[in-house]
């Protein structure tokens, strides 16, 4: 999981629960997400990576692109 790509379905950021659906396993799948650095506010659409993991659906995702 760690190093994959994703696309914010649910806004991240401070207090908030997001999510995102990332490429994994032949499929596509949603898992729950939180900024990495715990203060990031990602919009829908975002590209993100994923930097940690915590099974079985929670996600650590940092912006993948500098806009």
């Amino acid at each position: 999981m760690v190093g994959l790509m994703g696309r914010v379905t649910g806004t991240i950021g401070p207090g908030l629960v997001g999510e995102v659906i990332v490429r994994v396993r032949g499929g596509a799948e949603h898992f729950l997400a939180y900024a990495a650095d715990g203060t990031g506010r990602f919009e829908r659409g975002t590209v993100v990576m994923v930097v940690e993991y915590l099974a079985p659906r929670t996600v650590y995702v940092t912006p993948a692109y500098e806009s």
